[in-house]
């Protein structure tokens, strides 16, 4: 300390922007472990940074200029951890809802996840100061934020541990999605490569025509395994830098591309139902909620960032820009391929080379990320139980249980593979939980002694109210969609 200002002296971390679409949800696990109380996260790995001064004494900003992300490079973040699979499934989420319902139902789900984030870091910036700590996880803010509460003080723990949880089934949740995404796209671009031309054609159907029938989806997945599984071997994130910016790009180059057909090619006029069916609209929670599902990007983000007090901003901006193409997408590819959209928008593109690339890229990106997904579930997991081995033993069994927890994600999407059904299912189960249930509740508890309004309070119930009958609703029918045609096929779905 020199003239009363503390002095940082750090080296900028040059690989924060070769991130993949989705790193906020391997962000999300932070710091916290559901078995340990320090876990690196891939943040952590990819820019490493040295603990500073507590948020009191930094004021919000890092002296030096040199430590942490900047306004630009945390927007990018942030719209890579909410810009996914999620996006490519919103088409269907609309047809659930309707032309006009659907849109204006992302809107509010838009702005009510973007309150819930702002929750989230009121109530970090409040107990971090409380507990003289510089940052909190999002488990560790539950967990603080419960020793508010007088008869909840003594099981605080198990609200770390709880947020937790249902980030690494978050986590695995992706990983599963990506098995079939991957599965399903990898066999329409097989099965019409015979017949894939340069004349890009639409006929308001699946365009991708089925001319060659090959195998299963499932086999497909099992053909996918060993491949995935030797991802996961990286003994180190940075080593997936280069690939990881490469797929940043294709993917962009896709997401262009889909817009360009989209938007090009709706028809007149348009005969869509403006509300759907009462009972698709808890599919269409689930997948809009596993879009939105970016919650666990913002204290990672806001906790690096040069001068934190422009997060806020940065938020706004972010989520502003992401609710548009969730919206724009969602509508627009509706419109353009009506009732036979797929699960992904991808399934619809036509059968030719420009738009089988697009499929193929996106599938490379997918796979990338995959590793990404992965990096924290397996941190968590696989530690405590390596340290219970001898010296000699521990690459064996670390790489052993990468294998089983691959192996694991694999069987769980053979077993549900249906791609629309699989994101409804993670989103229901476990994004309502960490984007609309948890953090109105933290606020209740992180304020309980502050004299929170009666108003404040009452909003907050409402807000967890809904995520939980968002949770029962769409866990209900994404599973009933599951069973009933394979077990129950007399069954009224």
């Amino acid at each position: 300390m020199e003239n009363g200002l503390v002095t940082l002296t750090l080296n900028p971390c040059k690989l924060c922007l070769v991130h993949l679409i989705k790193p906020c949800k391997i962000l999300s696990i932070f710091q916290g472990s559901l078995f340990s109380d320090q876990n690196p996260s891939e943040m952590d790995a990819l820019c490493p940074s040295p603990p500073g001064p507590s948020r009191p004494q930094r004021n919000y900003e890092r002296i030096g200029g040199r430590t942490g992300t900047s306004f630009c490079q945390t927007l990018i973040h942030l719209l890579k951890g909410n810009i996914g699979t999620g996006l490519l499934g919103l088409p269907l989420a609309v047809k659930n809802a309707g032309l006009v319902l659907g849109p204006v139902s992302l809107l509010c789900m838009g702005i009510v996840a973007v309150h819930c984030m702002r929750l989230l870091v009121k109530c970090s910036h409040h107990l971090s100061a409380k507990v003289n700590r510089p940052s909190l996880s999002y488990g560790e803010a539950m967990q603080y934020g419960m020793e508010n509460v007088s008869w909840l003080r003594r099981h605080s723990h198990w609200g770390k541990r709880t947020v937790d949880l249902f980030l690494i089934i978050t986590q695995l949740g992706f990983c599963c999605v990506y098995f079939v995404f991957l599965s399903d796209n990898v066999k329409q671009v097989v099965e019409a490569a015979n017949a894939t031309t340069f004349s890009c054609q639409i006929n308001n159907t699946n365009q991708t025509q089925i001319l060659v029938p090959s195998f299963d989806s499932r086999l497909y997945m099992l053909c996918f395994l060993p491949a995935v599984i030797l991802l996961v071997f990286t003994p180190n994130l940075k080593y997936l830098a280069p690939l990881s910016l490469v797929a940043n790009l294709v993917m962009t180059a896709s997401l262009i591309l889909i817009y360009f057909y989209s938007l090009t090619n709706i028809p007149h006029p348009i005969n869509l139902p403006k509300v759907g069916r009462a009972k698709d609209y808890p599919l269409f929670f689930g997948t809009a909620i596993f879009a939105f599902e970016g919650i666990g990007v913002v204290l990672p983000l806001e906790n690096k960032m040069q001068r934190p007090q422009k997060f806020t901003l940065v938020l706004y901006v972010g989520m502003g820009i992401v609710t548009f193409l969730y919206i724009s997408l969602g509508t627009i590819g509706y419109m353009c391929f009506g009732e036979h959209i797929g699960g992904s928008i991808t399934l619809n593109l036509p059968n030719c080379w420009t738009y089988q690339a697009v499929k193929l890229l996106y599938c490379f990106g997918i796979f990338i990320t995959f590793a990404l997904q992965f990096y924290v579930p397996a941190e968590i997991l696989i530690p405590p139980v390596v340290a219970r081995v001898s010296e000699r033993w521990e690459i064996a069994v670390d790489l052993l249980l990468r294998t089983v927890l691959v192996i694991f994600t694999c069987a769980l999407a053979i077993l549900i593979p249906e791609l629309d059904l699989v994101i409804s299912l993670v989103g229901s189960v476990s994004s309502s939980f960490l984007a609309l249930i948890f953090p109105p509740i933290l606020q209740i508890v992180t304020f309980h002694t502050e004299g929170l309004s009666p108003l404040v309070t009452a909003k907050n119930a409402v807000i967890s109210l809904i995520g939980l009958i968002g949770f029962l609703a769409g866990t209900y029918i994404a599973i009933e969609q599951i069973i009933c045609p394979v077990v129950l096929p007399f069954c009224a779905i």
